[in-house]
């Protein structure tokens, strides 16, 4: 895994860093600030970012929208001493796929870029939940949207709701994890949403997502 670093903190940088290549990462370079991020970001294309949301010049929140709109396939851990909710939700709007706090342990951020590799996104289960709190209390459900999904793309938004990897949906539905990747792709184009996260909050605000919600088995996949 290749890993840009953006952070003002020298030392953070140096020790994140140090961490990572401990684990056998690739760090491909540093960032002081979010513009310096993009830029380095469009040089190096590193498969993550390790992004801090208060920086000098431009901010993380800010840096993390113009490099997914350049660079959709670059996946952003968001890194902060931020607790503030309007932080964590400003980060999964923007596209990231992680957030975590600078106060973790080694094992958490070792599950998170795990979690990442994997094509999950890297959120403690406790975040996950303010997530989709503020999205259900964002937006009302809008039935039209979900006429757009397939019956087989409903049931992968059910299980994905509930917390389920690819892996697991796949077992549940009797389809390769290719297949789901497949499907999930097809669902966050048609909903216009970025990432697992936002596809899980549109489960649970658009009343998808039932507390015993069997997989249907449709035979076309």
């Amino acid at each position: 895994m290749r890993i840009l670093i953006a952070d003002d903190h020298t030392l953070f940088r140096a020790g994140i860093g140090s961490l990572v290549r401990a684990w056998g990462m690739d760090v491909v370079g540093e960032a002081g600030d979010g513009f310096e991020a993009l830029a380095r970001a469009r040089e190096l294309r590193p498969d993550v970012i390790l992004m801090d949301i208060r920086m000098p010049v431009c901010g993380g929140l800010e840096a993390t929208r113009l490099i997914k709109a350049e660079l959709p396939e670059t996946k952003i851990l968001i890194v902060t001493v931020s607790e503030d909710d309007a932080d964590l939700f400003e980060a999964i709007k923007a596209g990231a796929e992680g957030f975590l706090l600078k106060g973790m342990s080694e094992d958490a951020l070792s599950r998170a870029l795990e979690s990442l590799a994997a094509g999950e996104p890297a959120l403690s289960p406790a975040l996950a939940g303010r997530i989709l709190d503020e999205f259900a209390r964002d937006r009302q459900p809008k039935a039209p949207d979900e006429v757009l999904l397939t019956p087989r793309e409903l049931d992968v938004l059910r299980l994905l709701s509930s917390g389920a990897t690819n892996r697991e949906i796949g077992a549940a539905l009797f389809v390769s994890e290719n297949t789901v990747s497949f499907h999930m792709k097809h669902i966050l184009s048609k909903l216009h949403l970025k990432n697992r996260a936002q596809a899980a909050a549109y489960a649970v605000r658009s009343g998808l997502a039932a507390e015993d919600d069997s997989p249907v088995d449709h035979p076309n996949g």
